[in-house]
């Protein structure tokens, strides 16, 4: 098994405030996904997408997968990434996440490797609240998730609190990503707009 080599794109579910799928989200002919994999490959070399339409990545230099637990959410998902990955760490993100920092991925690794990779995961913190994604989990954490969805727990900060989570502060954050954008997902049609703006680029869905 490796260390520390993997990204893991989930990539699912209809957007209850937008009324359409976010992986189907397409910046001048690349989907928001295509995107994500050009970022992270040189980065983390394997890619694995967790979709419940695995049609829509074939002929793609990624692996794809889908939750073993139905309705769990983004829980499910970081269970379905981390039984298919073969690393020990992975990198997470959603897909309609459009702001990847490489800086900060570079950071977080290191301090896995300064922790001497006891760290079960990396999150940053917002205020009271966790960024659950732009994060790393450990696969140790396989056992763990499965109890909680078992116990009925669908919260990722629930099964965190048994784990050994390294936490990033929001003021470390912010030293990579002023705006905190590295964070932001698109939920709405404003947010669409926010980001055409950002980007000078069309967005079509």
């Amino acid at each position: 098994m490796s260390l520390i080599d993997t990204a893991i794109i989930l990539a699912g579910g209809k957007s209850t405030r937008m009324g359409f799928d976010k992986q189907l989200i397409n910046v001048e002919g690349f989907s928001n996904t295509d995107y994500s994999v050009k970022t992270l490959r040189p980065l983390l070399k394997n890619i694995i997408v967790v979709t419940n339409k695995p049609g829509l990545y074939k002929d793609k230099d990624i692996i794809i997968t889908k939750d073993c637990y139905k309705g769990y959410g983004p829980l499910g998902g970081i269970h379905a990434g981390l039984l298919e990955s073969k690393s020990l760490y992975n990198y997470f993100i959603a897909c309609d996440m459009p702001y990847i920092n490489a800086g900060y991925i570079k950071y977080m690794m290191k301090k896995i490797y300064e922790n001497n990779f006891i760290t079960d995961a990396v999150i940053t913190k917002f205020e009271d609240w966790i960024e659950p994604f732009n994060a790393f989990y450990s696969r140790r954490l396989i056992p763990v998730i499965e109890e909680s969805m078992i116990n009925g727990n669908k919260k990722i900060g629930k099964f965190l609190e048994k784990s050994n989570v390294l936490y990033i502060e929001e003021k470390v954050a912010r030293g990579f990503s002023p705006d905190w954008g590295m964070f932001i997902n698109l939920n709405t049609e404003k947010d669409l707009e926010n980001i055409e703006s950002k980007l000078n680029r069309r967005i079509i869905i």
